[in-house]
């Protein structure tokens, strides 16, 4: 500001005219003519602006304060007949109880965002049950931080069920012109089912995908990594779906080298590859609506080919979580 001041005094100096500072500077007239009247009033002193700080806070930070403590609460522990706040109910009950005379709705989220309080959305979770929780999470965690030697670590799941159905996604498209999928449809194709490994050592995912999702399906898929890793033991960290604990799977693993490290219950969230379902769920299902199960089957089969031809080894599992830290409590996954 000092600065653009002296460039005014000093262009009106050198015989500019008013109009034409203003041009250059981007101001109006009349700026720059109480520029010159200041300095010519008092001299130099006049090229320090005098600010002000502008108008002072109305609202108090206590009452900041006590404002971001109503948005956490429960507006029905309130007595109101609403389960969360918009910005104008609370803008109405801050008036109401007397704290404020008045507040606009932009103030209100001013002061909200200031404090770090913003507008999210709930979440779910569920609690595992798993009496071995601890020691199944440790096991599964030091897999994926230092596989055995002479070992292979293996995520394993199924994904599904693929039944044939628009499915709503996001793209980038003109403004006011979104994809337009069909609202209805009918199961008249049945469903299918993928089941699928991501290799750690690799980063690759191998799948199949069948008409159902049994033991025997199951087997038939344990038999084919199997072949692909032949002379290493493999160590599988399925989930609890009971084909996976099936009496002939075991022994089938047992008498192949293949140790099954079982998740906790209620806890998917500790397999590998439900990361890599989810990338899969976003690139190759959303915004489509296929009509066959070939066409479906084609669009799967193509985008883990272009994952695996860009896949790297999966190193470092969740390691600023929560979970990492000694005392992670029991049944609280």
């Amino acid at each position: 500001m000092k600065l653009r001041r002296s460039i005014v005094v000093l262009m009106s100096a050198q015989g500019q005219p008013a109009p034409d500072i203003a041009h250059l500077l981007k101001a109006t007239d009349d700026y720059v003519r109480d520029v010159i009247h200041a300095f010519n009033d008092r001299g130099f002193d006049a090229l320090d602006p005098k600010w002000n700080g502008g108008t002072p806070n109305k609202i108090d930070e206590q009452t900041r304060d006590w404002i971001c403590v109503i948005a956490r609460c429960d507006p029905r522990f309130l007595g109101l007949p609403f389960s969360g706040w918009s910005l104008s109910k609370l803008r109405d009950y801050l008036i109401e109880v007397g704290r404020l005379v008045s507040i606009s709705i932009e103030t209100r989220r001013r002061i909200l965002h200031e404090r770090g309080v913003t507008w999210q959305t709930s979440k779910t979770w569920k609690a595992s049950n798993d009496p071995d929780f601890t020691s199944k999470m440790r096991r599964i965690l030091d897999l994926y931080d230092q596989p055995p030697t002479g070992g292979r670590v293996i995520c394993i799941d199924e994904f599904g069920p693929l039944n044939l159905q628009p499915r709503p996604g996001k793209a980038w498209k003109p403004q006011g012109k979104p994809v337009r999928l069909r609202a209805t449809y009918h199961r008249d194709h049945g469903v299918r089912h993928m089941i699928a490994s991501l290799d750690l050592t690799t980063g690759k995912i191998h799948y199949r995908i069948r008409d159902r999702k049994r033991s025997s399906e199951f087997l038939d898929f344990l038999k084919s990594l199997r072949r692909r890793w032949p002379g290493q033991t493999l160590y599988l960290i399925p989930d609890n779906f009971s084909p996976h604990k099936h009496p002939t799977v075991r022994a089938r693993c047992q008498a192949n080298h293949v140790e099954l490290a079982f998740l906790p219950t209620y806890s998917s969230w500790l397999n590998w590859i439900e990361a890599e379902f989810a990338a899969l769920r976003y690139f190759a299902f959303n915004g489509t609506d296929h009509q066959s199960h070939t066409e479906q089957d084609t669009a799967i089969g193509d985008y883990i080919r272009w994952h695996n031809q860009r896949a790297r080894p999966k190193t470092g599992y969740a390691t600023n979580s929560k979970i990492r830290h000694p005392d992670y409590p029991f049944k609280a996954a």
